[in-house]
C-alpha cells in the first residue's frame, strides 16, 4: 500500500533544479519507497549490498558509467569514493535530475556532499510518517494509536507486524549498522542504556552532565552520542529563542525523540493505558505536537525556523515559529478542554516582546475541533496543528 508523502512535490522540484538530489533521514523512514515512487523509470542500485558497495567504492568511474540516467543510488554513504567521481560526471553534464541519492548516515553523507558536491545537489531531509499523512490514507485514524505506534511506514503498510518485535529489530539494526560504523562504540550496552535515558528525557532541556551521570559515561561522550542521534534522525534539538532579554532566558536546547513510538518502546510501555497513567504523558504529547510541525517544514524542504522560549522565572512557550521577527506560538496541553487560564505563557511572551509580536497563538490539545479562547489565541487539535499555518 502506498501512503502519499508530502515530500513528493519537494523532491520533484529539487530534481528539476539540481543534477543530483540527496534524500537523507533515519532508517525505515520511507526514503527508498519515495524516490522509486517519484522516479519509477529510473535505474536503481542499492549499496546496502556489500558486493555492490565494493564495486562502487573500488571502480566508481566505471560503476557510474555502466548505469542509465536518471539513476537512484540507495545508501550511497557506503561508497565514499563515489562522491568525487559523481562531481566529475555532473560537471560533464549538468542536466537536472540525473542522480537521486539516499542515505541514512548523515555524518558520512554530508561529509561527502560538502567535500565534493557542494552547489551541485539539492538536499531533502526526511522524517517518517506524519499524522497528517497517515490520516490522508487511513480513514480510521486514531491519534493515540499513532502516538503509541509511531510513524514508521512499515507498521502501517503491514498491519500484521507486531510493533514490539519491529522496534526490537529496528533498534538492533540501528545499533549494529549505524552506531558501530559512525562511532565504533566498543560497548553497545552502554549506548543502549544511553538511548533509553534519552527517551525518558524527551521534551526536556538537554543537560549533558546529568545524562552522562545516569549512563556512566563522560559528558563529552554524551555530546558525541547525541550528535550521532541527531545526525541519523533519531532526535531533534529545539534551540531556545532569545532577543534583547537574553540574560533572563534559558540557553540550553530541548531534546525530542523524533518518533513517539520508538520513545515509548525504549521506555518499556506495553499499552496506551499505561502511558496515559504515567506522568510522562505531557512530555510525550509535546513531543508528538512539536514533531508534527518539524515534519511539516522538512517536507516543504524549508529551513526550520523553530524555537522554544523559557525564562529563568519559569515562563515558557513550547514552540515558536518565527516570521520576520514575529511569532506564531504554540503551547501543548494533553487535555480535551482548555480555558483562558491556559494562555498565561502566551500572554507572557506577548508582554515580553510587545503585543504586535504575536501573529497568532495556539494551544495544541486533544480537542476534536478548533475554537477561540481569547483575542488572537485558539485551541486546535494537536495532530493537525499544521493545518493552521
Amino acid at each position: 500500500m502506498w501512503i502519499a508523502r508530502k515530500y513528493e512535490n519537494t523532491l520533484k522540484a529539487l530534481s528539476k533544479q539540481f543534477s543530483a538530489v540527496v534524500v537523507t533521514g533515519p532508517r525505515q523512514a520511507g526514503k527508498t519507497a519515495l524516490v522509486r515512487h517519484v522516479f519509477p523509470d529510473a535505474d536503481y542500485v542499492s549499496l546496502d549490498l556489500p558486493s555492490v558497495a565494493a564495486e562502487a567504492e573500488n571502480t566508481p568511474e566505471s560503476f557510474l558509467r555502466s548505469h542509465n540516467k536518471p539513476l537512484i543510488i540507495d545508501e550511497v554513504q557506503y561508497a565514499p569514493a563515489l562522491f568525487r567521481y559523481l562531481k566529475a560526471v555532473i560537471d560533464e553534464n549538468k542536466k537536472p535530475g540525473r542522480f537521486i541519492l539516499t542515505g541514512s548516515q548523515n555524518f558520512l553523507l554530508m561529509q561527502g556532499i560538502s567535500e565534493s558536491l557542494a552547489g551541485r545537489c539539492g538536499v531533502l531531509n526526511m522524517f517518517n510518517l506524519s499524522a497528517e499523512e497517515v490520516k490522508s490514507t487511513f480513514r480510521s485514524f486514531e491519534e493515540t494509536h499513532y502516538i503509541f505506534h509511531g510513524g514508521y511506514p512499515e507498521l502501517y503498510s503491514n498491519p500484521d507486524i507486531d510493533p514490539g518485535f519491529w522496534y526490537s529489530s529496528y533498534l538492533a539494526t540501528y545499533l549494529e549498522r549505524d552506531v558501530r560504523n559512525i562511532l565504533n562504540v566498543g560497548n553497545l550496552r552502554d549506548f543502549d542504556r544511553f538511548l533509553r535515558a534519552v527517551a525518558s528525557r524527551t521534551a526536556q532541556t538537554l543537560v549533558y552532565s546529568s545524562l552522562a551521570r545516569e549512563v556512566g559515561i563522560a559528558p563529552n561522550t554524551a555530546k558525541k552520542w547525541i550528535s550521532v542521534l541527531q545526525a541519523s534522525g533519531q532526535v531533534f534539538l529545539l534551540e531556545p529563542y532569545f532577543r534583547n532579554i537574553g540574560k533572563r532566558l534559558v540557553k540550553s536546547p530541548k531534546l525530542y525523540m523524533a518518533d513517539t513510538g520508538l520513545a515509548l518502546f525504549l521506555m518499556g510501555f506495553q499499552d496506551w493505558e499505561s502511558v496515559e497513567r504515567n506522568p510522562m504523558i505531557g512530555a510525550l504529547w509535546e513531543t508528538h505536537v512539536v514533531m508534527q510541525v518539524v515534519k511539516h517544514f522538512h517536507a516543504l524542504g524549508k529551513a526550520v525556523p523553530l524555537w522554544f522560549w523559557r525564562t529563568s522565572r519559569g515562563e515558557e512557550v513550547d514552540l515558536l515559529i518565527e516570521r520576520g521577527g514575529r511569532f506564531i506560538a504554540v503551547e501543548c496541553k494533553y487535555s480535551e478542554t482548555v480555558s483562558e487560564r491556559d494562555t498565561k505563557a502566551l500572554e507572557s511572551l506577548r508582554k515580553a516582546y510587545g503585543h504586535e509580536s504575536l501573529i497568532a497563538g495556539y494551544i495544541a490539545s486533544r480537542t476534536p475541533r478548533p475554537y477561540s479562547i481569547s483575542s488572537g489565541i485558539k485551541c486546535v487539535p494537536g495532530s493537525f496543528i499544521n493545518e493552521v499555518f
